[in-house]
């Protein structure tokens, strides 16, 4: 392995390989350079992969598509870092087979996240790259836990000006609506979730307050984006979503967060900003993700 003098732009791309665990060239160019030609991005990700940062698999299908993904190395680096402080991606990221096993997956979250900000750029918001954060562990007791499939961070243009948070989940018809619904069940127990402190009991002055509270001044919206399944499969989920918010009306969660789904196809085509989403009380409406309510 090299040692390596990590310049501005090579730190970030290999700070997004870290975060976001992988990505195609394509994607690596849209998200990191999108200003320059592709050529560039492929030497840069070539000279990081050299110095012993990045490593990349070959995918058998039509094109050849390469997917990048940071090596242990790399990974032991970035992590050092101060924008990257508190990340700890697992151990598996760096792992060849572990990448081809979840590509699928984390390459349609990284396509959302994309979506996400070339939407910022043209509507002048601000949405950086490190804006994105993958995998983010909440817990909700019993040894169980909420990890969306991303963290969003995202502020309005300077007319607006006020930053919005949202919990992403990236669906791909993988599995069942039930267990698609259940996670929303799931982000229910975060809203209301007040951890236990061995020997300390509650008083006036210092009341027991939900754990999202040490992390957020507000809830992030919840985001269900899904994919692999054509506007039927689509209408089936949203179905499922809607019955689980139902048997969610007697708490404060579904008043407190706003809850939306929308088809991915729709973001890539629209954009994220456009009127796409469905809340889940009310699924014939169309609204945008960071207007409603």
């Amino acid at each position: 392995m090299t040692n390596v003098d990590v310049g501005a732009g090579d730190r970030l791309a290999l700070a997004v390989l870290v975060q976001y665990r992988m990505a195609t060239t394509e994607q690596m160019h849209w998200v990191i350079a999108p200003g320059v030609r592709i050529d560039q991005t492929r030497r840069r990700l070539a000279r990081l992969r050299e110095a012993g940062l990045v490593d990349r698999i070959t995918l058998p299908r039509a094109g050849r598509t390469r997917v990048w993904f940071p090596s242990s190395y790399g990974v032991q680096l970035a992590c050092e870092w101060p924008e990257m402080r508190g990340r700890r991606p697992s151990r598996t990221v760096s792992d060849p087979t572990a990448v081809r096993l979840k590509v699928g997956h984390a390459l349609t979250v990284t396509e959302t996240a994309l979506a996400f900000l070339q939407d910022a750029r043209r509507h002048g918001d601000l949405c950086r790259p490190l804006d994105w954060i993958p995998e983010v562990h909440h817990p909700i007791g019993s040894g169980e836990a909420v990890i969306p499939d991303a963290l969003l961070y995202y502020q309005r243009g300077p007319d607006d000006g006020s930053m919005l948070r949202a919990f992403v989940e990236v669906d791909r018809a993988t599995m069942g609506p039930e267990r698609l619904a259940a996670k929303l069940t799931a982000y229910a127990r975060l809203h209301r979730y007040v951890p236990t402190v061995p020997g300390r009991r509650p008083t006036l002055q210092e009341p027991a307050l939900e754990d999202w509270r040490r992390r957020y001044p507000l809830f992030p919206r919840l985001l269900f984006v899904l994919d692999g399944t054509g506007p039927t499969g689509a209408k089936t989920r949203i179905r499922a979503l809607r019955a689980a918010a139902r048997d969610l009306e007697p708490f404060s969660f579904l008043h407190d967060v706003p809850v939306l789904s929308a088809q991915l196809s729709d973001l890539l085509r629209d954009g994220p900003s456009a009127p796409v989403w469905r809340p889940v009380q009310d699924p014939a409406q169309q609204v945008a993700w960071h207007t409603w309510p």
